[in-house]
């Protein structure tokens, strides 16, 4: 299968898991939710998802392996593996705040060649393939023109672990709050890399990720024009749980904040 039929299949199955997430957040009752570690939550919700991900994917790419959040399947693929992050954002979706998504990656050997981010109260579906551009909803997307931190508006995550580093990431938070026009907290990685990727935010970092937090929008940004790097300025963005994207003109001066604490 040509890797636009593949992603032509991955935005219908991407869109199905969210019209269910969507219809079962009408009637959520917050009883329902599991906890898998302090302040890791998840739900019938989420695991049902990646079965419909999963299902569909499978269909349409027999001989892929998988890695995915909630592990509804076990199976490594020798040359393609999908990237799933069901419902990123289930704090959000708990809650009833909207702003959650549905992200699907596809990872040749060791590169992302597709990626998928469908940002369900909106009905934004982001996309992009390796060398093909980035989408969102059929329009071409690209990064800021934004040219210094000075200028930028900066996402990022709170995190919910690894509580070792908060006074490090508190010290670089309050060094962005006073050098940029300031920093949102989203809830969801995957929705953070594509607004970056759309030009309604200029950079974003976090630390603590999974790679299906950021696999899926990682290639979004990249083909929209943004820099992606981890904290040390290298490539081990997708498993190195650490992560700075931005446009191309912010990077450094972004990533030479954050490595002023890391």
């Amino acid at each position: 299968m040509e890797l636009n039929e593949l992603l032509d299949n991955t935005i219908a199955i991407a869109k199905e898991a969210g019209a269910f997430i969507r219809k079962e957040r009408q009637r959520f009752d917050l009883k329902k939710v599991e906890h898998k570690g302090f302040n890791d939550l998840v739900s019938y919700v989420d695991k049902e998802a990646e079965k419909i991900v999963v299902s569909g994917l499978q269909a349409i790419l027999p001989e892929a392996g998988f890695i995915t959040e909630e592990g509804t399947i076990n199976k490594e693929g020798e040359l393609y593996n999908w990237i799933v992050d069901p419902l990123d954002g289930t704090t959000n979706f708990v809650h009833g705040v909207p702003v959650f998504s549905v992200s699907i990656a596809l990872m040749k050997e060791e590169e992302i060649i597709l990626g998928v981010v469908y940002e369900v109260n909106n009905n934004e579906c982001f996309y992009a393939t390796k060398g093909g551009g980035a989408f969102c909803n059929d329009t071409a997307i690209n990064v800021s023109p934004t040219k210094d931190m000075a200028g930028s508006l900066i996402a990022t995550g709170f995190p919910y672990s690894a509580f070792d580093e908060v006074d490090k990431y508190l010290a670089l938070l309050k060094d962005i709050i006073q050098h940029s026009h300031g920093i949102r907290r989203m809830g969801s990685a995957a929705v953070d890399l594509c607004y970056v990727a759309a030009g309604r935010m200029d950079g974003y970092f976090e630390y603590n990720l999974n790679s299906y937090d950021v696999a899926g929008g990682v290639i979004i940004l990249q083909e929209a024009g943004g820099k992606v790097s981890d904290f040390k300025g290298g490539d081990n963005y997708i498993f190195g749980r650490e992560l700075v994207g931005s446009n191309e003109k912010t990077h450094g001066e972004l990533l030479e904040m954050v490595r002023k604490y890391w």
